[in-house]
This record gives C-alpha cells, sequence and structure tokens, in this order.
C-alpha cells in the first residue's frame, strides 16, 4: 500500500494501525524471502545443471572408452581365430630366419615352405608367443584389422625392367647366409 492511500484509510476508520502494520511486515517478509529464495534456487539449480553436465560427459566418455575396448577384443579375438583357421603346419629341417622387431628368430619350415616365404606366397604371423605360417591372402586380411600380428610378409617379386643392366644375374632364391 502506498502512504497516502494507506492514511486515507486509516482517517476514514477503514483500518486500524494493528492491521496496516501485520500487512506491511507481512509484505516485507515476502520480499525478503522471494529475493533470497529466488539468488539460492537460481544458484543451486545452474550447480546442479552444471554437475549433471559434467556426469553426461564423464559417462559419455567411459562408454566411448568401453566400446573401443570391446572393438579391440573382437578384432583381437578375428585375428587369433584368422590364424588359427588357416596355420600351415609343416615343420621341417631348413631354417627361414627373419627380423621380430629387434630380434632375428629362426623358424625351421620344410623346402616348399622356405620357397613360398621367400617369393611372399605365406607369411609370418605373430600369436602369443608363437609364429605360425600363413597364406598371403589371410595375412593381408589380418594386416587390415591389426598390422602388428604380421611379422613377415615378402611383397612379390616384380619382373625386371627391360632396360635394366642385372638382369641377366639372377639372385638365386635359395641363398642362405
Amino acid at each position: 500500500m502506498s502512504n497516502a492511500f494507506r492514511d486515507q484509510l486509516l482517517k476514514a476508520g477503514l483500518a486500524d494501525a494493528k492491521k496496516v502494520k501485520k500487512v506491511k511486515k507481512e509484505k516485507h517478509q515476502q520480499k525478503t524471502q522471494a529475493g533470497k529464495h529466488a539468488v539460492l534456487s537460481n544458484d543451486a539449480s545452474s550447480l546442479a545443471q552444471q554437475a549433471k553436465a559434467e556426469q553426461v560427459a564423464r559417462d559419455k566418455e567411459l562408454n566411448r572408452q568401453k566400446q573401443a575396448e570391446l572393438a579391440q577384443k573382437a578384432i583381437a579375438a578375428q585375428v587369433k581365430q584368422m590364424i588359427e583357421t588357416n596355420a600351415i603346419t609343416s615343420k621341417g629341417e631348413l631354417g627361414f630366419n627373419f627380423v621380430d622387431g629387434k630380434l632375428v628368430k629362426k623358424l625351421y619350415v620344410s623346402n616348399k615352405l622356405h620357397d613360398e616365404l621367400s617369393r611372399g606366397l605365406v607369411a609370418i604371423a605373430r600369436q602369443a608367443e608363437q609364429y605360425q605360417v600363413i597364406p598371403a591372402q589371410v595375412a593381408e586380411k589380418i594386416m587390415q584389422r591389426d598390422a602388428s600380428s604380421i611379422v613377415l610378409l615378402n611383397t612379390k617379386q616384380q619382373q625386371p625392367d627391360e632396360d635394366d643392366p642385372y638382369a641377366d644375374y639372377q639372385i638365386p632364391d635359395d641363398l642362405m647366409w
């Protein structure tokens, strides 16, 4: 109530001083409480929204990491199965040397496999701590999924150029060092 209107009601006898004070006090309390609650509710709601947004972002990141781990495990399982099903088991007495990282390894194979390894028809794949000989087509499919599983895949030799001066001097495939 405005002061002029309040004074007029008091003079006319339509309102008494106690009622005017009570109304004034109630209005003051409503204003102060509304102001406090508005500020508190805005701060609390903004903090709650911010916390919820951060939680959603963390959940998305964790979900993405879990999906990546599952995809990695699925690829590893596919590679393992491809190596196991296509492994060529032909032990021989002829040693074939190859490089795995910084180490030189030796795998004993037959004469036919030695020739195919050197020509790039078969490849050597690592499975756990063992080495398996697999066909080159399977090795190429494995390389698309996980290139670190293939230890050796020689490229097929191309025909020499016609103007190559050393074309008449062929390097023997069975050359041992």
